[in-house]
């Protein structure tokens, strides 16, 4: 236990955790610091909660004693006998305050799901307070949905974590606003081609062997299936499993119902709805659906799945199915979706691909990697008719490199409404 608590907890040499990468979100975590709520992180698995931790303690360590911060990664096989009783915990931390010599005071607890009741261990301490701050991360959205995760309703603050925004990926190479975007024009196309294909999971970001990060890609992939979905989900018929996730993964952007997906797959109605919802708990897919005023028919009409990261569809989907339109339109989703958009899509005999409320109001994206002559007036009149619907006088397109308006309706590049701090869907 102490070798491995040493190991976890590096920062009791009085050192800083180097090495890694800044993230947008530590605004938003170090301003609620201050307050007594739990501070809760969940998020895909390899999204980067565990190096947000070691940012924070970085800050922490500004004006406290690092021994004083106690990390826990209960995804360490070490913890797999104590994760079955939570008041083990408790033998963790005095542990922890004989090596150190001190009171810890900032609790920090990574993949907390796989302890067993968990949430009676955290409210206990949280009524008690007995620590300054405690935070939790976990990679099921189920978290704080169980019967248990009652306990502590009321005491937390929940935090998404992503893989790297674009804007993110482009701070890396030190393209900080618009005017580094336009002076820097062929190298942030350059990374957004990479970006494009292999996404933005941290640990992908510090290779530029491509055969490395699809080694690192694929082992994520199969990791998240394996432990976030087969065996939380305690899925019987994996064989099954398996062949929807391809199968969706290879037809991403695409119109299904859940009766077209069994027959694809051949497995009933009930094991598709299943396989998805384990799906979505793990945050690798997410099911969007076709706007209607009428929930009971937007419930019913024909949805479509998008990704959480462009990895995963170059390096694990049949690639015979993708296009470059198709990554594009995947990357502009899981965009809004770091911006926290709940989005819909439109189909009525016309197409728009992406709409969202801001405030009050709807906005509304159409996604095309090339405008030209065979595509430019279908993309217009579904993006016009959705517009038309919606009582909407402003429409956009997302395109890979063009820039145009027609009337109301704006052609922007993805590299400029992602890349800055410029006004509109990416500010």
């Amino acid at each position: 236990m102490d070798r491995i608590l040493l190991q976890q907890n590096r920062h009791w040499n009085k050192k800083a955790y180097d090495n890694i990468f800044h993230r947008n979100i530590m605004a938003k975590v170090v301003k609620r610091l201050s307050l007594k709520e739990i501070l809760v992180f969940t998020g895909v698995r390899r999204s980067g909660k565990s190096t947000l931790f070691k940012l924070l303690i970085n800050y922490l360590m500004k004006n406290n004693d690092p021994d004083q911060i106690l990390y826990i990664n209960f995804d360490d096989p070490y913890f797999t006998e104590l994760c079955k009783d939570a008041k083990k915990i408790y033998d963790i931390i005095e542990i922890a305050e004989k090596l150190t010599g001190n009171k810890i005071k900032y609790l920090l607890l990574d993949e907390i799901q796989n302890v067993r009741d968990w949430e009676a261990f955290v409210k206990s301490v949280y009524d008690a307070e007995i620590y300054k701050k405690i935070c939790i991360t976990g990679s099921n959205s189920n978290l704080l949905k169980g019967e248990y995760a009652t306990l502590i309703s009321g005491r937390y603050i929940v935090f998404d974590v992503f893989p790297f925004s674009f804007q993110e990926i482009l701070a890396i190479y030190d393209i900080n606003s618009y005017v580094d975007l336009i002076e820097n024009k062929p190298k942030v196309l350059n990374i957004l081609d990479i970006y494009l294909r292999h996404g933005g999971f941290p640990e992908t970001l510090k290779h530029s062997d491509i055969d490395i990060k699809r080694d690192i890609i694929i082992n994520y992939f199969e990791s998240i299936a394996l432990k976030d979905c087969i065996m939380r989900g305690k899925i019987r018929d994996i064989k099954k499993f398996n062949e929807l996730l391809h199968y969706l993964i290879s037809n991403i952007g695409s119109l299904y119902s859940y009766r077209s997906l069994s027959r694809a797959v051949e497995c009933s109605d009930m094991s598709v709805r299943e396989f998805i919802s384990n799906l979505e708990d793990s945050f690798l897919i997410y099911e969007i659906l076709n706007f209607s005023p009428s929930l009971k028919k937007q419930i019913r009409n024909k949805k479509k799945i998008y990704c959480i990261d462009n990895g995963f569809l170059w390096n694990v989907s049949f690639r015979i199915s993708l296009n470059n339109g198709i990554l594009l339109e995947n990357l502009v989703f899981s965009e809004l979706l770091k911006r926290n958009n709940q989005m819909f899509f439109y189909n009525e005999q016309t197409e728009c691909d992406f709409i969202f409320r801001v405030n009050d109001s709807f906005q509304l994206i159409q996604v095309c990697y090339d405008l030209n002559d065979n595509n430019c007036g279908r993309e217009i009149a579904g993006l016009r008719n959705a517009m038309k619907k919606f009582n909407v006088n402003k429409g956009c397109i997302i395109t890979y490199n063009q820039e145009e308006t027609f009337d109301n309706i704006a052609i922007l590049p993805f590299w400029k409404m992602f890349g800055g701090q410029i006004n509109g869907v990416a500010s």
